[in-house]
């Protein structure tokens, strides 16, 4: 019997936690402290519940305190990584190919990633360790996702709630806003 292999998904994969590994090398390396946001946190709580459940991000998504832009540009170059700043987001980029589908967007702990959202990216307060990364807890991440809900957040939260990972007391702790588009994403099944 053959086996088929998507080897172009095995190699994004692989390219995708490699830059992650990277950012936890700087990060490490100068003592500074990140979460892990966006789709791939999404991706790292479904995966390890429900294993290939979850569904690739084209980039890493970091909440980062914006008092530690400049030690982190410092750490970062080291490892061939360079802070840019780029139609109005500052994410670091792979010096010899600064690509910003490839790159490690930073999202400001505390502040609005948009002036339109309801609520501000959270503080980064603990966390633990899945595959060697530090994302963001799942509540803070759940509060994230209906906090910019795009078709991309209402997919992740899909997949989020059909992994059994958004608990009634994330629910009940969600202001009346967010609570009612959670409503919406489970309504659209």
């Amino acid at each position: 019997m053959a086996v088929y292999v998507n080897t172009f998904f095995e190699v994004r994969v692989e390219q995708l936690f490699d830059l992650a590994g990277l950012v936890e090398r700087v990060f490490s390396s100068a003592g500074l402290e990140y979460r892990v946001v966006g789709g791939l946190a999404a991706y790292l709580y479904v995966e390890e519940t429900e294993p290939d459940a979850g569904r690739l991000t084209k980039d890493i998504d970091i909440a980062v305190r914006r008092e530690d832009l400049e030690r982190i540009a410092k750490a970062a170059e080291p490892f061939g990584l360079q802070l840019r700043h780029v139609a109005g987001g500052d994410m670091l980029v792979q010096a010899g190919k600064p690509s910003a589908r490839r790159a490690v967007h930073l999202v400001f702990a505390g502040e609005k990633v948009r002036p339109e959202y309801p609520e501000p990216a959270p503080e980064l307060g603990s966390c633990r360790r899945v595959k060697e990364l530090r994302p963001i807890p799942i509540g803070d991440l759940v509060r994230m996702k209906l906090t910019s809900f795009r078709a991309s957040d209402e997919a992740h939260l899909k997949d989020l709630d059909e992994a059994g990972l958004i608990t009634p007391e994330i629910e009940t702790a969600l202001p009346p806003i967010l609570a009612g588009r959670l409503a919406q994403v489970r309504a659209r099944g």
